[in-house]
């Protein structure tokens, strides 16, 4: 799933479960790593975590479709300057919100990227900035539409077991 713009873009890929064999635990049965390549004007980087359930990792289609329709409302920052994402997961290393919407359609994806899919710059801090550094992509609903689909084809070998 690629989601980018003139100055920046993530590209997420589901690539294998964490685990090769089934154990019979219902969380490390179904844990995916997550190979992400992420490019922004203060620089590159790339990352593989298993960061992301198998359920969990349909959500984040659902939740494209969901701002390609206009029914997810902006997040704005709370009164101290902090960022919730809209859509979250049990590990916090990939989140999203929705930052503007504008009249003509376009919209304004934050990617937020913390602990092992941070920038290399800011790994190995302790934590206390989860969530707070976004990378900021605008796009269109179509764009939005098309992501979630390719999303969707490349979980299609990565069923709940």
């Amino acid at each position: 799933m690629l989601l980018n713009d003139l100055t920046s873009s993530v590209d997420l890929r589901p690539v294998r479960y964490q685990f090769a064999t089934v154990g019979g635990d219902s969380y490390d049965d179904n844990w995916l790593v997550i190979d992400g390549t992420v490019m922004t004007p203060e620089g590159s980087w790339s990352f593989a975590d298993p960061c992301l359930l198998t359920t969990e990792a349909l959500q984040v289609a659902a939740w494209l479709r969901a701002v390609a329709a206009g029914t997810v409302s902006v997040t704005e920052p709370d009164a101290e300057g902090e960022l919730s994402p809209d859509t979250w997961f049990i590990e916090p290393v990939v989140a999203f919100s929705l930052a503007d919407r504008r009249e003509s359609g376009a919209v304004v994806i934050r990617v937020h990227l913390s602990l092992e899919a941070a920038p290399p710059w800011q790994r190995g801090d302790d934590g206390a900035d989860i969530h707070q550094y976004v990378v900021e992509v605008r796009t269109d609903a179509a764009a939005l539409l098309h992501a979630a689909d390719q999303w969707d084809l490349s979980l299609a070998s990565f069923p709940p077991r």
